[in-house]
């Protein structure tokens, strides 16, 4: 059985679904609605289950009796997860062994945002860890890892890519092979907190070169911005660091794109978004003002 809810769920679910371990049951949690239209929409692996021809299940809460039950009358040996994005507590926990997909070298990056907060700090390599679930927050044991480099232009979206078909990957062995299960070292445990409205702000007071990480990391799933005079909001998805700018907290359209003081050195604004219109080249933004 598998239990996943996002785009990178989809791609572990489709990567299982091509081996023996094909899973008799997909949960998901409900449609919701999405998108700035607010349109009720199903999740990724929703979609994924369907395209794949395995039974569907999208209960409000897996935790709850009918939801239970439903469960153990597929009869799983092993129900992989792979975000979710709820809380799976007892007696669930205990039905059978319980397989979780991770995208970080844990016990580095527990929690809600592992790939962004991975990004942000600057990390050279990040990974996916196979746990066992157990109650605390990606406390487990875990029995695979495997190495990603963090390149030097990676955005969330190239960096999750490749996480996601290396979980896949992993998944996969871990069902083959039943590797032993190692408990993690909790000296080497940090948590990444679930992003909040405040992370996608760039905020000049910060040095330039932290800024461009937090660009790459919210790329392009949930997007940084700079606030304009008259409290209006820039989106930006691509920027470089440069050694000299404007003072910090002054935003230069004197030149060939659009440049950002900061407190050390400066961000160029190398692809933005206006509120309301598609993205585009910080030189044709220039030009529109202009």
């Amino acid at each position: 059985m598998f239990l996943g809810t996002s785009e990178f769920a989809a791609a572990v679910l489709d990567r299982l679904a091509a081996s023996p371990h094909r899973p008799v049951l997909v949960v998901t949690r409900p449609d919701r609605p999405r998108g700035r239209g607010r349109r009720v929409s199903p999740p990724p692996v929703a979609d994924a289950a369907r395209a794949l021809g395995i039974d569907l299940y999208q209960p409000e809460s897996v935790n709850g009796e009918e939801a239970r039950g439903r469960i153990a009358a597929a009869g799983p040996d092993v129900i992989c997860v792979c975000a979710f994005g709820a809380l799976i507590k007892e007696p669930l926990l205990s039905a059978c062994e319980l397989l979780n997909v991770h995208p970080s070298l844990l016990p580095r990056w527990r929690g809600a945002a592992p790939i962004e907060r991975a990004i942000i700090a600057g990390d050279e390599a990040t990974g996916v860890s196979i746990m066992r679930l157990t109650a605390g927050l990606d406390t487990g044991p875990v029995c695979l890892q495997a190495r990603e480099p963090i390149g030097p232009q990676d955005t969330y979206g190239t960096l999750s890519a490749r996480l996601q078909a290396l979980g896949g990957e992993l998944l996969v062995r871990a069902l083959d092979e039943h590797p032993r299960f190692v408990e993690q070292d909790e000296s080497g445990a940090t948590y990444a907190e679930k992003l909040s409205p405040d992370d996608r702000r760039l905020d000049p007071s910060r040095p330039a070169a932290a800024l461009e990480l937090v660009v790459r990391a919210l790329t392009p799933h949930v997007g940084a911005y700079i606030e304009l005079t008259g409290g209006e909001r820039l989106g930006v998805r691509k920027a470089a660091v440069l050694e000299d700018g404007p003072p910090a907290g002054t935003l230069s359209l004197d030149g060939v794109r659009p440049v950002l003081g900061c407190s050390a050195g400066a961000l160029e604004l190398v692809i933005v978004q206006p509120a309301g219109r598609r993205e585009m080249a910080g030189e044709d933004y220039l030009r529109g003002l202009r």
